[in-house]
């Protein structure tokens, strides 16, 4: 068993982290126990405590990067083309990222127990430029449109983009008579472009 003074306290923070998320990874997030998590990392379950509230805390903590992950990814789509042609990359990274990563992206929509506390402003602000990058595009396309009449858009359709995301991954998909991924999410990023763009108060 290592000793604390073997490591400080953020570097005993980032190997839980990590021994957190390979569990996450490797067997769901149901495997995901203080005890087992102590034990990869050669220390007690105190020490886990020294460096994280509760177990939900820690849960929120590595569901963060996951968080950190796809926005880094979403990030990397080109982001000066055409805004339609921009938006359908969003949706496809956020597919391909959550297909190559199913463990660690459903984790994120995991129910919440009532016992746990709010979650954070940092959680939050994760969250919120996920969906800027969205936004962003979506402002594109009508310059004059208030902030936050972008912002309802960018949540409405990144709704829609998640939903076929969720049915596609769960098995689901086929069930409802769709097949095809790609072609779901053009006609969805498309049909709603073209219908809220024809909207009165877009």
């Amino acid at each position: 068993m290592a000793r604390r003074s073997e490591h400080s306290l953020e570097e005993i923070k980032e190997m839980v982290l990590d021994a957190a998320q390979s569990t996450v990874i490797e067997e769901g997030v149901g495997a995901l126990k203080v005890r087992k998590i102590a034990l990869d990392i050669g220390y007690t379950v105190g020490s886990i405590y020294m460096v994280f509230d509760n177990m939900a805390d820690l849960i929120t903590h590595v569901k963060g990067r996951t968080l950190d992950d796809i926005a880094a990814e979403l990030n990397a789509v080109d982001a000066n083309g055409p805004p339609e042609h921009c938006i359908l990359a969003l949706a496809r990274a956020y597919v391909n990222f959550a297909s190559r990563h199913f463990n660690r992206w459903r984790m994120i929509f995991e129910p919440r127990s009532a016992d746990d506390p709010p979650l954070p402003g940092w959680y939050q602000q994760k969250i919120d430029a996920l969906f800027n990058v969205l936004e962003v595009q979506i402002a594109r396309l009508a310059l004059s449109l208030p902030r936050e009449e972008a912002k309802r858009a960018a949540r409405a359709l990144w709704g829609g983009i998640h939903g076929v995301c969720w049915l596609s991954l769960t098995g689901k998909l086929d069930a409802v008579g769709v097949k095809d991924v790609e072609n779901t999410l053009v006609l969805l990023v498309e049909s709603f472009l073209r219908g809220w763009s024809a909207a009165p108060d877009s």
